[in-house]
């Protein structure tokens, strides 16, 4: 019996793992081969390097060198964005959780219900307030939403509130410290895991936002990755067959999307590789009671 139940979880495992990761092998795959290739192979076969070298020219091509500027805006937005986040989250959650001040648990309700609203409804509000400030089109229409991270504010607060060794704040301010100081010099370093983890969180997903950039953007050259990937996707014959004229567009086909896909991953994957560590220690951090 217990072999038989040993069996049944390693089948379900086994499907598990072939349903998600045969596609990422596909995708990873694609770009080393040509269009035709990808119908006519074997889905899961490696083609060759000059095919992924002529998928880039023909991506890099397209519309001027446009990926390359998507890329770059996804940058800027991401971590300009994510630097405001963490100058202004991390000291809101030290705040409400060791601060004593009027409208304190209101602040903290107000924080958790935007917290777990879907960011699509709050779209139409945030248009509608750009447009008010004359903002839309500029990049302050999305960085300035971007910077807008409850969650982050959330993660401080149940740190600060649970692991924070409270005896070393008040000695801070027993010799003297003020507030701000106390904050700085002892608060902040003590939480670095915390910080990497709102940085983290903040910057994928400022990368992966779709929808806020596209409703406000109306400006290719403005797009970020993820918009510029629709637009490279309605621009693929395979999956617009009215794009399959002439045109800049022969050359975007499935290797080339393929690829624009990859590439586009690369700087979150580089940013969780590099804080790795202070991740796990970050979400161990308001585990453990002081």
């Amino acid at each position: 019996m217990r072999i038989t139940a040993r069996g049944l979880r390693l089948v379900i495992l086994t499907a598990f793992a072939v349903f998600f990761v045969v596609p990422v092998l596909w995708l990873i795959l694609a770009p080393t081969k040509a269009d035709g290739a990808l119908v006519t192979s074997n889905p899961l076969s490696f083609g060759s390097f000059h095919q992924v070298a002529l998928a880039w020219d023909h991506l890099d091509a397209y519309s001027d060198h446009i990926y390359r500027a998507w890329i770059g805006n996804s940058l800027l937005y991401a971590c300009s964005a994510t630097a405001i986040v963490l100058a202004t989250a991390i000291p809101a959650g030290y705040g409400l959780a060791l601060g004593s001040f009027p409208g304190r648990r209101l602040v903290l309700t107000l924080t958790l219900v935007v917290m777990i609203m879907p960011a699509a409804a709050l779209v139409l509000p945030i248009f509608l307030e750009l447009n008010s400030l004359h903002l839309i089109g500029s990049v302050f229409s999305v960085i300035l939403p971007f910077s807008f991270f409850p969650f982050g504010v959330y993660i401080a607060y149940i740190y600060y509130a649970t692991a924070m060794p409270r005896d070393l704040l008040d000695a801070a301010r027993v010799d003297g410290a003020s507030e701000w100081l106390t904050f700085r010099r002892i608060a902040l370093p003590l939480a670095k895991p915390i910080v990497a983890l709102v940085f983290f969180f903040s910057f994928v997903a400022d990368w992966n936002n779709f929808f806020l950039p596209f409703a406000v953007l109306a400006d290719s050259s403005q797009y970020p990755i993820q918009v510029g990937l629709s637009d490279l996707l309605s621009s693929t014959p395979s999956f617009n067959p009215a794009q399959g004229g002439g045109g800049q567009q022969v050359n975007i086909f499935r290797p080339e999307l393929a690829l624009a896909t990859l590439l586009a991953v690369v700087p979150v994957a580089i940013v969780f590789l590099l804080s790795q560590r202070a991740l796990v220690r970050g979400m161990l951090g308001g585990a453990v009671k002081q």
